[in-house]
Formats: structure tokens, sequence, C-alpha cells
């Protein structure tokens, strides 16, 4: 791994893209011109700006001290109009800590006295990509841009943390087939979110069919290969359905059934030979929602089942405890409460988790979450995360409270 600067697009791949939307233009293909002039689609784009400040308190009963964070994230962006089909979009953003008596991770501020708040003080370029959208169902981006696929279980930007993670990537996506997408994306770098470029060689392949009325279906297959880390390289092939279905006129069914499997890629581990499934039903009348759900990550001899590339903190538990895999593997039972008061969004989450293989118990957790839109621009929310330790890691408390501005 390296410390991430903006890295010139210098893979085969990335290249041969820039080569191809090159040469589609050149090629006179049918293309949808908005823009009457280069200066115009430069001049004539939309501007972006995102900021969040946000407290954050964390409590271990270990030897670390509490960790207080209070930072400020703010992202400066501009997307340009079109101009025979493409389009240019960038975007800076930049971490400061106000109040930093915590941890913020690998290569950050060295309070490792502290418990880990992972918002590290940063300045980067957060996106750079050039589009293409001339040819009709087509769409291409090549440069540094934030993906996320179905979920984000498995890829995915990090958003909850102030500096989220992206990729530099080629994607391509069509809806040449009725009701149907399909991606593929070849990424070159991951930037994760501790600003540290990650290099990779992955190829990602994602079909969504939503042509049924009671449910979408996706299939994928993730093949990521780590040069720094040759062991770690993977694959990933699932098969994911995600739906509801109408009860009454304010009642509807929910559920998911995903199962996927994950094995070596190139140089990976032959030990990496593991499972993941998703259950879940529930239903949503008259504004309340509540969900049972069931998630595996199985266990194997090398680390369990691993998601490099997802956004892990939307998953068993917002403490963050289950961020890498047991060897032993993660069975995850949730129960999840949401709906509306007042404007205000509030979900309730409870988790009982427990080893895959051995029965050991690994504890429970209690999440609590409550958000306000003031508007099309403002927010403001508060959320906390208890972890009851058992038979793995240590008791944890986590609190947040902030506050949002979005044009």
């Amino acid at each position: 791994m390296k410390v991430l600067h903006l890295k010139n697009t210098s893979a085969p791949v990335t290249r041969s893209l820039v080569c191809v939307l090159a040469g589609l233009s050149a090629a006179g293909f049918s293309m949808t011109v908005s823009s009457d002039s280069f200066i115009e689609a430069l001049t004539g784009g939309t501007p972006v700006m995102d900021a969040r400040m946000r407290y954050e308190y964390v409590d271990q009963d270990n030897s670390l001290k509490a960790a207080n964070g209070l930072t400020l994230r703010t992202r400066l962006g501009y997307g340009t109009g079109k101009f025979h089909g493409f389009d240019f979009f960038t975007e800076f953003s930049n971490t400061s800590a106000l109040v930093d008596d915590f941890n913020s991770g690998p290569g950050g501020n060295g309070n490792t006295k502290y418990s880990v708040i992972a918002d590290p003080d940063v300045t980067v370029v957060d996106q750079a990509y050039l589009g293409f959208s001339g040819i009709q169902k087509l769409d291409l981006r090549v440069g540094r841009q934030r993906i996320i696929l179905d979920n984000a279980r498995f890829v995915g930007n990090v958003g909850w943390r102030q500096n989220e993670q992206t990729f530099d990537a080629g994607l391509m996506k069509n809806t040449f087939l009725p009701d149907t997408t399909l991606t593929y994306s070849y990424l070159d770098q991951v930037n994760n979110i501790f600003d540290i470029g990650v290099d990779t060689q992955t190829h990602l392949a994602n079909a969504h069919y939503e042509g049924f009325g009671f449910g979408t279906f996706t299939a994928y297959g993730y093949f990521m290969k780590f040069p720094d880390n040759k062991t770690a390289s993977q694959k990933t092939i699932g098969l994911r359905f995600n739906g509801d279905t109408s009860l009454s006129e304010d009642t509807k069914l929910l559920y998911t059934a995903e199962y996927a499997k994950q094995s070596d890629y190139k140089d990976g581990d032959s030990d990496i030979d593991a499972d993941y499934v998703h259950l879940m039903l529930g239903a949503s009348t008259h504004g309340i929602t509540a969900k049972l759900g069931y998630e595996l990550l199985g266990a194997d001899d090398f680390s369990g089942f691993e998601t490099p590339l997802a956004t892990k903190h939307a998953f068993n538990g917002w403490a963050d405890i289950f961020l890498n895999t047991p060897v032993d593997g993660l069975q995850d039972i949730y129960v999840l409460v949401s709906g509306k008061v007042a404007g205000i969004k509030l979900v309730g989450v409870y988790h009982d988790f427990q080893a895959d293989k051995g029965g050991d118990d690994y504890g429970s957790e209690l999440d609590l979450l409550a958000v306000k839109k003031f508007g099309k621009h403002y927010s403001a929310g508060i959320k906390y995360a208890h972890y009851d330790a058992d038979d793995f890691a240590v008791d944890t408390d986590k609190f947040w409270l902030w506050g949002g501005i979005k044009f």
C-alpha cells in the first residue's frame, strides 16, 4: 500500500477506454449534443457543495482512552455540460479535525492512546472522471469515481466516514436489454478512507433484472487481485433477489434472499473457501417497517468470508466490531424497526452475533438512529451503538451527532 495522491491513470485498460471514448466520437456515432460549443459545455455545468460537521464519541472496555472527535468534511465539485456526448466531473474533499482526541487510524495523527475514530485530516481529489453517454443506453466513465453496486455489501463508497472510498477505474453500464442493467468495471486502485491507495487488478460484473413486479434479480461476479497482498486475492460469485409485494393498500411484504461463494483467485490462498447467505423477511404498514434477518459470513481457514470493497459500516452493527470477519465466520441475526415521527426518521436495530464454526457467542448490539431533513438542503442526526461483548472483542459504546448541508 502507498499514500495516495492523484495517480496518473496508467493502467492499460484505462488508457484503452480513453481511446475507445475518443474513437466513438471520431467515428460519428449518433450522439446527443446538449451544448452548442465546448465553452458553453465547460461553463454551463453544475457546481456541487456538501459539508458535514460531526461529533463522535467512542468508549471501549480496554486500556485505551475514550475518544472525542469533532470533524468538518467539505466537498466542492463541478460537473460540466455535455459536448458531443462527453462530460467531465471533478470533486475535492477536505476533512479537518476541530477536536482530535482520537486515533485517526493508519498513517493518521498518531494518537494511539485513544480509541479509533477513522476520520483523518486529509485533502484529496475525491473524484475526477471523464464520462461518455453519446450512444443510446450506454454510459462510460474513466477516472477516479464513486462506485456503489446493489446495497453496497460488496462494492461501496463507505459514505458514513468523512473521507469516502473511491476507485481509479473504468466503468461501462448499459441498458440495451429490457428491464436489465449490465455493469462492468475494471479497478486499478482503491482509494480508501485513510487516504491510502491500494493497487488492485479487479474485475466487477453485475447484471440486474427488474422485469418482474415482485422483485429484482441480480447476478454478480467480483474478481479481486491485490498485487501487494497476493494471498488475499479472491473471487466472489453470487445471486441476489430483493423485493416486495403489496398485501393491501397500506401494507407490503418485504423479502431478500442472497447467496454467494468466495474462493481464491489468481495467487490467492487456497484456504479461501467460504459461503455468504442473507435472508430477510419483513413488512411495512402505515409508515412503520419491521424486518427479521439472518446474515452469514462463512468460516474458512484463511480469514472468513471477506468484503474488502464494501461499505462495511452498514452491516453487522454500527459499532464496527466486525469490519474484518473472524476466521471462524460470523452469523448475525437481526431485528430492525423503522418509521417516522413528526418528520424524523427513526431506526432501531438489534443484532445477535455468533461464530459460524465452533458456536462461540460473539455478543450482541443495539443501534439507534434519528435523522431529520430540513427542506432540500439541510439535515441533522443523532446515532448510538452499544456492543455487548461475550467471547469476542470488548464492550463498546459509540455516539454521533451531526449536521449537514448539500447543494
